[in-house]
């Protein structure tokens, strides 16, 4: 016999022992039933009958306890036992381990999506290797520091400083060349731009990147080659370009031929050297992958900026961020002190400093999560998020838990069975912490299913929706962990005390037919565990209030204009085909009217920047008799907001105007600069006066063109809805020196998606490398701005829901219970003349009285929880009367309908069925 059949027949023999356990101690049981029963039938109380119906079995008790002695039973078919025998139990009541792993299922579910969602967000770092080593280099400087251009990023600090990881590419140069301390120093920037790929016009994210880039992160495309120091060398001579794997799938079908091929850029033409490895997302952030990535010195043919247009010859504009490896032997502190005596010495030799300059202190910043630009947006809202799951799963696990007290007050008389048949109590510990773990592995194994096909619907959330791109949370092995583990804890949290009650049972009151006193016991834990349901109801219950409430009131702002019925989309006219002010000026001219006679528009209208899209623009504002008042911390004039628009912007978005006129075909290029402004700004700047006629300034060069404010409009919000409509003006594009890209405004009677396919015809007939970029509603370019608040509101009003479920589950669960148990006393009460009402009521002010004392304790914590959410609403404060009211109100609703059905019941207990019963 081969060893595979002797292995297989082990088994097999094992299998069938542990069946003829199982089965051998079902028979006793049911054959000491069978007698007990017996011996009541003859006239023994059911204490005597049970204690003569087990000296009756005593023998074969004795020889089953030998038999499993004398086999000796390991430790792991012990477990395997107990397990058998729960499955059997859990099979046995299938309404309520279907309502148990639902409920954990839907709970650890999402715990375990908000979880992957986290991971991603907060928590992964950039797939490259050894990415703790990286480091990226930050500034601090104060009020007067000397970097006064910049692109990229930068904050303000509470003290009045400011704060950045942006530097010159002359500075980088010689931080790289003197480098001592790290391994390398390479820089990158990423930029969106226009790209032509197999005949398809698009916008794509490029990531200009210096020729060490990927030697710096220790990356290898998948296939091809990388961006080397030689395609770096010389601007302009690399015009290469390495893919990311997205692009690869979507463009070229994942074909090896791409490689070879040429896209155009920006009018620039690049050949594609190499793909990038599926997951590498670049040096900035772990989110998403720049479409392409080229070297730096492509940026004058590419991306032009300023009036020269080269950037890598400018010592004043901060634009690059560079990162770097530690080195094995440099400790970090040490590495900083080399860097910033290197930076001071870089920024003294490439720009000149003024009187009262400052310069930067340089900071060795953890580079292993880029840019950690994610984190000022989402930590907050994801630790909420966070909190708001954890309380349901533990509203779940205390449903449970009450849910499975009931059941074991149902099973005190096999509990006491088992006891007078020599079980010890630690064995029914862990029979009934078995049981409580398989319900918690069938609501995880439920719960990672669903958040596994759940897992984008959270990002969905926080992605526009004009963008096609498919969120991809990577499902990956720390995710399975958390959710394993998040089982465990929870089958352990909600039956352990159910087990311990069990194994804690009196055999000689359990094997009674009546045993108040236990039975009483039971109830007062069941409802204590229904009050903590109710109190943490409340609380989820107030903070989707909160949110939704916030989410109400932002929806009912008045933006200042007409949402409805409006299409935005850009134009981004490159630099190095459309170089000068007069070909882009033409252009958009040309496109606004082959646009206003397309059939169902309306009205079309240009912008320098869309409203509400969390962006806005400021200049300098001087008007006439004034002079530039010099801030003493920022050094720097006074400015307003303002927008470069077109000539009937007021008439397409349906602004009005308050007094004087709108702009005209009078204003020209060539005609005397005119500007609007609105209420606000009329009210700051020109109090108590009429400011229609007057004239300012917008450049504090004395050389610079007065500009005569012609007409005042109504105040509109500008790059949210989260603060008061401000201060503005308005400027016609077609004055203006520097116009480059542009947001249409097309006001039309029909749908988006039908006037599509005519306006990218229109913009493909001009210029075929041009796309139109963001096709959107107004309505969804707001809506994009209230993500993080929709979806919060969403989510807590989903948890808030099931947070109630849950709540009506345990109020129902524990009056029913509790009706039942009382069914003598009940019956006793009608037979001595109660009133069905009488009893009704009885029942609805226990479960009254229980909601209340939930309720205050779920509104105490609130008062001290919600403090911790006051930024993130809006219109309301964290005390909200009309919200806890309502909470208030709604969950009193839920208890008495949840115990409305146990109520009636017992009013219609028949008092005769009752007492034959007891």
């Amino acid at each position: 016999m081969t060893p595979i059949r002797v292995l297989f027949r082990r088994f097999a023999s094992l299998f069938r022992k542990r069946r003829l356990d199982a089965e051998l101690e079902e028979e006793l049981r049911a054959h000491i039933e069978l007698a007990a029963e017996e011996y009541r039938m003859q006239g023994l109380s059911p204490e005597e009958a049970r204690r003569m119906a087990l000296r009756a079995f005593g023998g074969v008790t004795q020889t089953h306890e030998q038999y499993r002695m004398e086999r000796g039973l390991p430790l792991i078919e012990s477990i395997w036992h107990d397990i058998a025998f729960g499955v059997r139990q859990l099979r046995k009541n299938p309404g309520f381990t279907l309502i148990a792993a639902i409920s954990l299922a839907l709970a650890i579910g999402a715990n375990t999506t908000i979880f992957s969602v986290a991971k991603q967000v907060l928590y992964d770092r950039l797939s490259v290797p050894q990415s703790a080593e990286l480091r990226l280099l930050r500034w601090n400087g104060d009020s007067n520091i000397v970097l006064h251009q910049m692109w990229g990023d930068f904050d303000p600090t509470t003290d009045g400083g400011m704060t950045g990881s942006v530097f010159s590419y002359p500075v980088f140069q010689q931080l790289k060349n003197h480098n001592s301390v790290m391994q390398d120093l390479f820089a990158f920037k990423e930029d969106s731009m226009n790209a032509t790929v197999r005949g398809n016009a698009q916008r794509v994210v490029v990531a200009m990147v210096s020729g060490n880039y990927y030697a710096g992160l220790k990356v290898r495309p998948q296939t091809g080659r990388a961006i080397q120091l030689s395609d770096d060398s010389v601007p302009g001579a690399g015009a290469v370009a390495v893919i990311s794997d997205g692009l690869w799938e979507r463009q070229f079908s994942r074909s090896p031929s791409a490689l070879g091929q040429t896209i155009k850029v920006n009018g620039a033409l690049l050949t594609i050297i190499g793909v990038n490895p599926k997951g590498f997302t670049g040096a900035k952030n772990v989110q998403m992958s720049p479409d392409l990535f080229v070297p730096l010195t492509m940026q004058p043919l590419i991306d032009p900026k300023g009036k020269q247009g080269a950037l890598l010859d400018d010592q004043n504009l901060s634009w690059l961020n560079v990162m770097g490896r530690l080195r094995p032997d440099v400790s970090e502190t040490k590495a900083q002190a080399a860097l910033e005596a290197q930076l001071q010495a870089a920024i003294r030799s490439t720009m000149t400093l003024q009187a009262g300059d400052t310069t930067p202190r340089l900071v060795l910043a953890d580079g292993n999560r880029g840019l950690h630009f994610a984190d000022g947006i989402f930590k907050k809202p994801v630790y909420v998020l966070l909190t708001l799951t954890g309380l349901v799963l533990l509203l779940a696990c205390a449903n449970i838990a009450n849910l499975l007290l009931a059941r074991g007050a149902q099973r005190q008389r096999e509990m006491s069975v088992r006891l007078a048949l020599g079980a010890k109590r630690s064995r029914i510990l862990r029979q009934m912490l078995t049981e409580s773990l398989l319900l918690a592995v069938l609501g995880g194994v439920g719960g990672l299913m669903l958040a596994y096909f759940a897992r984008n619907a959270i990002p969905g959330l926080a992605t526009y929706s004009w963008e096609h791109a498919a969120a991809n949370m990577p499902f990956d092995w720390g995710v399975f962990a958390f959710c394993s583990v998040v089982t465990l804890l929870t089958g352990t949290l909600f039956g352990l005390a159910p087990a311990w009650m069990a194994a804690h049972t009196a055999v000689s009151s359990s094997l009674k037919e009546s045993a108040q006193c236990t039975t009483r016991r039971k109830g007062i834990g069941g409802k204590s565990i229904v009050a903590f349901q109710i109190a943490l109801s409340m609380l989820l219950v107030v903070g989707a209030g909160l949110f939704v409430r916030t989410m109400m009131g932002l929806n009912a702002v008045d933006i200042g204009f007409n949402p409805d019925h409006l299409i935005l989309f850009e134009i981004q006219p490159p630099a190095a085909r459309y170089a000068g002010t007069k070909d882009v000026v033409r252009l958009h001219d040309q496109l606004k009217q082959r646009i206003q006679v397309l059939p169902g528009v309306e009205s079309v209208s240009l912008a320098q920047t869309a409203y509400i899209a969390d962006n806005m623009d400021n200049m300098d504002f001087l008007p006439e008799g004034e002079s530039f008042a010099q801030d003493s911390r920022q050094g720097k004039p006074d400015a307003e907001l303002f927008n470069v628009v077109g000539l009937n912007f007021f008439k397409t978005m349906e602004i009005p105007m308050v007094a004087g006129s709108s702009f005209g075909a009078q204003d020209t290029a060539t005609s005397p600069k005119v500007a609007i402004i609105n209420q606000a700004l009329a009210r700051k700047r020109f109090p108590g006066t009429n400011p229609i006629g007057k004239r300012f300034k917008a450049d504090r060069n004395a050389a610079s063109p007065w500009i005569q404010i012609v007409g005042i409009c109504a105040n509109t919000h500008y790059a949210s809805l989260l603060t008061a409509p401000p201060a503005q003006f308005f400027l016609p594009y077609v004055q203006e020196s520097d116009v480059r890209g542009m947001v249409y405004q097309v006001r039309t009677r029909t749908s988006p998606a039908a006037l599509a396919p005519a306006l990218r015809h229109v913009v493909q007939s001009i210029d075929p490398d041009l796309p139109i970029v963001d096709l959107r509603t107004q309505r969804e370019q707001i809506d994009a701005t209230l993500q993080v608040q929709r979806a919060l509101a969403a989510l807590a009003a989903s948890f808030g829901l099931l947070a109630l479920a849950l709540a009506c589950v345990g109020i129902y669960g524990v009056m029913a219970y509790s009706v039942v148990q009382r069914t003598s006393e009940i019956g006793i009460r009608l037979a001595l003349g109660a009133p069905p009402v009488q009893v009704r009521c009885m029942v609805l002010r226990e479960s009254t009285w229980i909601a209340g004392v939930g309720i205050v304790a779920g509104l105490a914590s609130a008062l001290v929880l919600t403090r911790l959410v006051r930024s993130m609403l809006f219109g309301i404060g964290p005390y909200d009367p009309v919200t806890m009211a309502s909470c208030t109100v709604l969950l009193l609703a839920i208890a008495l309908a949840a115990s409305w059905l146990p109520a009636r019941r017992a009013a219609r207990i028949e008092p005769m069925e009752a007492l034959r019963h007891e």
